[in-house]
């Protein structure tokens, strides 16, 4: 028969953040009891007392170490590549032709100096790409743009192929920002690159915060 220490740790267990802090202890413990009560109680088909939810939950403490896989992200080597003086541009996919695709790779090939990255998504396509890029673009484009935004700029991690498969990796990114309160307006990926964009009054703070998350002895 499952025990409540056992339902405690299955809770606890499925987030590497919140075992992570209740580890570091920075995780209010009895708050935390109250929290997953009502969820043990369900596991269990019975009441059960917060004092005993409180008790694993130290004991879990004192003899769990945070996921290491997770530990390793800031254990390992990362480059941050910033660009300023970035543009976004939104339209919707009906008036986003083939064409319009081709003529764009096109450009970026033939300004390779500049940054271009196109996302279709299920309804909209984005175009974020260096300012001057921004007249040649419009061009290309339709007059059915949904959304422009100008003055951004971006961070791009670049991160070992291993780190693709440890959960919460880009959360533990964006939450170093939303701490600091820096509003990411975009965020686009690949298998081994992560590009957050923002503000560019944001870029020297976001990089800062991103820096001392990857490397916490600086400060």
């Amino acid at each position: 028969m499952i025990t409540i220490p056992e339902v405690v740790e299955q809770i606890v267990v499925r987030s590497p953040f919140l075992m992570e802090n209740i580890h570091d202890g920075i995780i209010n413990l009895s708050a935390l009891a109250r929290k997953i009560k009502p969820e043990i109680e369900k596991k269990l088909y019975k009441k059960v007392e917060e004092g005993a939810i409180l008790m694993a939950l130290r004991r879990l403490a004192k003899n769990t170490e945070p996921n290491l896989a997770f530990k390793k992200i800031i254990q390992s080597n990362y480059d941050l590549i910033v660009r300023s003086n970035l543009i976004e541009i939104v339209m919707p996919n009906v008036d986003f032709s083939i064409e319009m695709h081709k003529d764009l790779i096109t450009l970026s090939e033939s300004q390779e100096k500049f940054f271009m990255t196109i996302t279709e998504g299920v309804f909209e396509t984005t175009i974020i790409a260096s300012n001057e890029l921004y007249e040649e673009i419009k061009k290309i484009l339709s007059r059915d743009i949904i959304h422009e935004m100008t003055n951004l700029a971006s961070i791009t991690i670049r991160m070992p192929k291993e780190n693709v498969q440890v959960p919460g990796l880009y959360y533990y990114f964006l939450k170093a920002l939303a701490w600091e309160e820096i509003n990411v307006i975009e965020v686009v990926s690949t298998y081994t690159e992560i590009t957050i964009i923002m503000e560019n009054k944001e870029i020297d703070r976001a990089f800062s915060v991103l820096k001392s998350s990857l490397n916490p002895e600086i400060i």
